[in-house]
């Protein structure tokens, strides 16, 4: 078991297997066959699941699923997240492992190291992306990977109000480091969310933060519970869509259906809380930016 698992870190082949294949294809097929129910189907995929991915299910609110989408999905017990109700802290929507992270200034991210990308075109390369885009000047990102293994939940980082949604459909490519290092403005190829969120910091003054789900290969939908909503490849409905949706600090905000990626874009004042850097894991609730 351990030779498959060291065969899956080499680079080249990693890389061949799980970007080489028909992307869409193959995460339209697991969109559907992980909500396959009969015990043939579930059982030895759960089993597959839990050998590659190594999930944590001890904190899992139930141990039993009816579908590996369901395991994918998982709640977890009360309590297992406990968000910082710190006003001056905005906390990580999500688990993750932070990547690229830094000041914003002007239309240059880092997806990472020597990896540029522009954040207008993430944001969707229009008239309103390059104005959302300058509202974030001055401010900074941070980039949180969901491993496949990870609680896949994402919820709201402070108390805030969902003002607008954009879809962007794009590719599936896989979102790890290996694909990082090799495809180019990787983020702006994949289909993708834009949240558009307002705040109050702890002066009272109204503030922008956004949240940019990534999709990736296998991820079947992205689920927005505020728009009563799932994003997908197939999705055919409006790709903008003006909201008006109160969220409280820690509220559950939606879903990937497999790991993936958030990147959080802060206006100015906000900076990556101290002792935090590239690799660190940090947790749904854990403060990620604090108000300087």
């Amino acid at each position: 078991m351990n030779v498959i698992h060291r065969l899956l870190q080499q680079e080249s082949l990693n890389f061949v297997l799980t970007n080489r294949l028909p992307r869409v294809a193959l995460t339209r097929f697991m969109g559907r066959f992980a909500k396959i129910r009969n015990p043939l189907v579930r059982v030895p995929s759960i089993a597959a699941f839990k050998f590659f991915a190594r999930p944590d299910l001890g904190e899992a609110k139930q141990q039993k699923f009816d579908s590996l989408r369901d395991c994918f999905v998982r709640e977890l017990k009360p309590g297992a997240r406990t968000f910082d109700a710190s006003p001056h802290l905005v906390c990580s929507p999500s688990d993750g492992i932070i990547g690229g992270h830094g000041r914003i200034q002007g239309d240059e991210l880092l997806q990472i190291k020597g990896m540029p990308y522009s954040l207008t075109e993430l944001l969707g390369n229009d008239a309103a992306a390059a104005q959302l885009a300058q509202q974030h000047q001055g401010g900074s990102y941070v980039t949180l990977r969901l491993r496949a293994g990870m609680y896949h939940r994402f919820h709201a980082p402070t108390d805030c109000r969902v003002q607008r949604v954009t879809h962007i459909q794009g590719d599936a490519w896989n979102v790890n480091p290996i694909a990082l290092k090799r495809v180019k403005s990787l983020y702006c190829r994949n289909d993708r969310a834009v949240i558009e969120t307002t705040f109050h910091d702890a002066q009272g003054q109204a503030r922008s933060l956004t949240l940019v789900p990534v999709g990736a290969i296998l991820v079947a939908s992205v689920r927005l519970h505020f728009l009563d909503l799932n994003l997908h490849h197939g999705y055919a409905g409006p790709q903008v869509l003006p909201c008006d949706a109160a969220l409280q600090r820690g509220q559950e905000m939606g879903w990937f259906e497999h790991g993936s990626t958030i990147v959080v874009l802060a206006p100015p004042g906000l900076e990556l809380v101290a002792g935090l850097t590239t690799g660190s894991e940090v947790r749904a609730g854990q403060g990620l930016l604090r108000l300087g």
